[in-house]
């Protein structure tokens, strides 16, 4: 199913809206994006976040070795969107973290599934994969 122009927009919305709440480094700002039940995946292993609570766990620590690390923001980059119901869709890019002095901190991969609620767009699962192996739906 191909998500309409406004679907499109809305759920690019939505995941500029959750970058700009995870440049704060604050757990609790990036909550409201998540689904409950949601699932964290990387080559760590799969995480379930079941509750916001969960991921605020989950997020903090990873926020705070950031912070330690010099993080100022990071961008969602070859972002890659497609339906596939009425109330999913899928969008794919690379996630970029820079330092405060402007310099690239990191890279990598992202897939969103993202489910629409009555609170709009929300995050079920990010994938966390090398950069180099971005996600392009057609």
């Amino acid at each position: 199913m191909t998500l309409t122009d406004d679907g499109k927009a809305a759920v690019a919305q939505v995941l500029t809206d959750y970058y700009r709440a995870f440049s704060t480094l604050d757990a609790q700002a990036v909550l409201p994006y998540f689904h409950e039940p949601s699932q964290l995946v990387s080559p760590a292993g799969v995480v379930p976040t079941p509750t916001r609570a969960a991921v605020a766990a989950v997020f903090q620590p990873v926020m705070d070795a950031l912070r330690a690390r010099g993080f100022a923001k990071s961008e969602l980059t070859n972002l890659h969107l497609k339906g596939l119901s009425g109330t999913t869709a899928i969008a794919g890019g690379v996630a970029v973290r820079h330092k405060t002095d402007g310099q690239e901190l990191e890279r990598a991969g992202v897939v969103y599934v993202m489910q629409k609620t009555g609170a709009g767009w929300q995050i079920a699962t990010i994938v966390i994969h090398h950069d180099d192996d971005a996600l392009r739906p057609a």
